[in-house]
């Protein structure tokens, strides 16, 4: 297995192999991460590694009882997340390549990245300006029948989309997906309308068929849902947000 060590992003959300990441930062321990990365050269990947936050592990410091509202903000790279940062993240996430990053006059930077591989996180150090991690690459097996997995993934999802109210063109289209078994796991994933201990449940799922035998099973439980909840908020599918650290 090929193991590398890499700046480490928490995030709220789960990041998938392909899928875009726009990010707009602003906490200094991630403005001297995206400075180190910066330090890299033009023509080498500025990677590092996003985890999504397990719920509740992200909280302010409080006293006994009520929150000491004097208390001054924890500082440093595991502000919020602990004496045991390890603790506080999925075990599995992705690494993102930076395409760019762009740094603003206040100091804050863009960053438009792009998801490229699973990694398994093994530790979390947190003696520098930045959070880093040892990770493990994660290969993607196929599994049985994914192929055939795919297309029906693929049809559960069409159906899906009618199904959700407001869908305009923006919106994914049949002929807009691939038919690449892992990549349509991945974008299907990323697309639907899931918690995030869901995303990350087909993330880390061991194989390609096993992913899509899983957003088969949610794509019809969902659909059956939207034909009883005919006037659903507006959803863009293909529009993704910006994650503030």
């Amino acid at each position: 297995m090929t193991t590398a060590r890499l700046p480490l992003f928490p995030l709220n959300t789960v990041l998938f192999p392909g899928l875009v990441l726009p990010l707009n930062v602003f906490e200094e321990r991630y403005r001297a991460m995206m400075r180190e990365l910066l330090t890299i050269d033009d023509a080498q990947p500025r990677r590092f590694a996003v985890v999504a936050i397990r719920d509740g592990r992200e909280v302010a410091p409080t006293a006994p009882g009520m929150p000491d509202q004097t208390a001054l903000p924890e500082k440093g790279p595991a502000a919020g997340f602990g004496s045991d940062p390890v603790q506080a993240f999925h075990r599995v996430g992705c690494v993102a390549d930076a395409a760019s990053i762009r740094e603003r006059a206040d100091g804050s930077f863009e960053v438009m990245a792009t998801g490229t591989t699973r990694v398994k996180l093994l530790s979390v150090d947190a003696s520098g300006p930045f959070l880093t991690a040892e990770v493990e690459e994660i290969p993607e097996e196929q599994g049985e029948e994914a192929g055939t997995l795919a297309e029906g993934v693929l049809r559960a999802f069409r159906n899906y989309q009618k199904r959700l109210a407001g869908a305009r063109e923006r919106s994914l289209t049949t002929s807009e997906l691939p038919d690449e078994p892992s990549v349509v796991s991945y974008l299907v994933a990323a697309a639907a309308v899931l918690d995030t201990p869901s995303k990350q449940r087909l993330l880390q799922a061991p194989d390609t068929a096993t992913r899509l035998r899983e957003e088969l099973t949610l794509l019809r439980a969902e659909t059956a849902v939207l034909r009883h909840l005919p006037s659903l908020p507006v959803v863009d599918l293909t529009q993704t947000p910006t994650y503030p650290n």
